[in-house]
């Protein structure tokens, strides 16, 4: 019962976040590699993404401990219901972290400053929520660092598509986090938890459309470069999910914001076997 505690924690019974942060990870595996990742080292970056994500729910769950308990959403999480204490939760990050560097160990030197980011800013994102207005932008760097490791450990250099990618990765978290926090809007005003959803205000559902088409027409310079007719039908599938998202926000019911936030993995998904598809010819 205590795993299932130490489970639920680390968020493994959802798994949209992991996916959510390993899709921007192997688009970059796949593009850097021209189609061909070595098998090891997308299995490192596969699990490196799981336990940094892990560790990302559960260093947020420390901080936000006691702000859960007054979310409707969040005040049955095991460390704020109490069937996981504060030391076992501290024990839990150090384990997961350990095993993080010990995937890290495993890549090439130059993956070590980029990881570096990501812990830190991992580390520093749930406090971001109480003392600025767009943690978001937070969020964005920490879910994108993924992009230049990848090609760090294939030995390329800073590029045109990996600056691409990493553009449309940043908007996309900033998005897509925007309509999480649309789910909990009235709650966070009540307990002082700023997001760019109480930022954007009434704005909300146009500046979420207008980084969806930003993101999406970022996808461009690939595309041409790509030319692939496989490319763009993935293409044209994913903005019909971002089309999908607007509708879901419409009405902003936290249900459906929710439901859009989780729809983001097929955007991921689809661009993913876009790029798969493409490279394959």
């Amino acid at each position: 019962m205590r795993l299932l505690h130490y489970f639920r924690l680390m968020r493994l019974h959802k798994p949209i976040g992991i996916l959510l942060l390993w899709w921007p990870t192997a688009w970059a595996l796949w593009l850097a590699s021209e189609g061909k990742p070595p098998f090891s080292l997308t299995l490192l970056f596969l699990a490196g993404t799981v336990c940094m994500r892990s560790a990302g729910c559960v260093i947020n769950d420390i901080a936000d401990r006691h702000v859960d308990l007054h979310v409707k959403r969040t005040k049955t999480r095991p460390l704020t219901a109490g069937q996981v204490n504060l030391i076992e939760a501290f024990c839990l990050l150090f384990i997961l972290l350990l095993l993080a560097l010990t995937i890290l160990l495993q890549l090439p030197k130059p993956c070590f400053y980029y990881a570096l980011v990501a812990v830190v800013v991992t580390l520093l994102y749930p406090f971001c929520k109480r003392f600025i207005q767009s943690p978001q932008l937070v969020l964005g760097i920490a879910f994108s660092m993924g992009i230049p490791m990848v090609y760090a450990a294939l030995d390329h250099l800073v590029d045109k598509t990996m600056m691409i990618l990493l553009f449309i990765n940043f908007i996309w978290v900033v998005a897509y986090d925007t309509e999480y926090a649309m789910a909990d809007r009235e709650d966070d005003l009540r307990i002082g938890i700023k997001s760019t959803a109480i930022l954007f205000a009434s704005y909300d559902k146009l500046a979420i459309a207008l980084l969806q088409v930003l993101l999406h027409l970022l996808w461009l310079p690939l595309a041409f470069t790509l030319n692939s007719l496989f490319f763009w039908g993935c293409w044209f599938y994913a903005a019909l999910n971002l089309v999908y998202q607007q509708r879901l926000i419409r009405q902003r019911e936290a249900v459906n914001c929710f439901n859009a936030f989780t729809s983001n993995n097929w955007y991921g998904l689809s661009m993913w076997i876009g790029i798969v598809g493409a490279m394959g010819r």
